[in-house]
């Protein structure tokens, strides 16, 4: 059990039935009565966010969440196939399950899900991957105006800006976080 003295930011918590993350957190102290804790919650099934006020003394369980090394298998019609890399067990997930991490996600990318319970809740990608252009306009020497950046696409179907040498074909590394081109990657 956790007090309302634990609470802080990133701290992941059950509360009435479901998994929350703190995603803000204030201590206030009045002159008188007892002290407050004013928090923002986040769910972590379904994305809403709410202003929650704790007096001292409250209690919360930890929220049961476990995170397991999965590997993206397939596309079964609209559900994505994901395989345990320790017991081979596949997992279907939703599009709303993976929907934060769909612009990069190409199969045999192992992946972090996390799971509450048995329910898997959310997909983390590796902070960076390597895709290959498909599609990027030739650079034009003395093209000044347009910058050092030009849009590419990569094999996923997402548009990122990349410098202007970068060519169709290519193999690029990209930062998933921000989803932002890094280097590019020697075969």
């Amino acid at each position: 059990m956790l007090d309302c003295s634990d609470l802080r930011k990133g701290l992941k918590i059950e509360y009435e039935g479901d998994p929350y993350v703190v995603t803000q957190f204030d201590f206030v102290k009045p002159g008188k009565g007892q002290a407050l804790y004013k928090c923002r919650l986040k769910n972590m099934i379904n994305g809403s966010q709410f202003d929650r006020t704790f007096r001292s003394g409250e209690k919360f369980n930890k929220a049961d969440l476990e995170e397991r090394t999965m590997e993206f298998s397939y596309m079964d019609g609209e559900n994505y196939c994901f395989m345990n890399t320790t017991t081979f067990e596949q997992e279907f997930l939703t599009p709303e399950q993976v929907s934060e991490v769909t612009d990069f996600l190409k199969e045999n990318t192992v992946c972090s899900v996390l799971f509450w319970g048995s329910r898997a809740i959310g997909v983390t990608l590796p902070n960076f991957i390597d895709l290959v252009v498909t599609k990027a306009e030739p650079w034009v020497k003395g093209d000044t105006a347009s910058g050092n950046s030009k849009p590419a696409v990569l094999e996923t179907g997402v548009s990122v800006q990349v410098p202007s040498f970068v060519e169709e074909g290519e193999k690029i590394r990209i930062d998933t976080r921000t989803g932002q081109y890094v280097e590019r990657v020697k075969e």
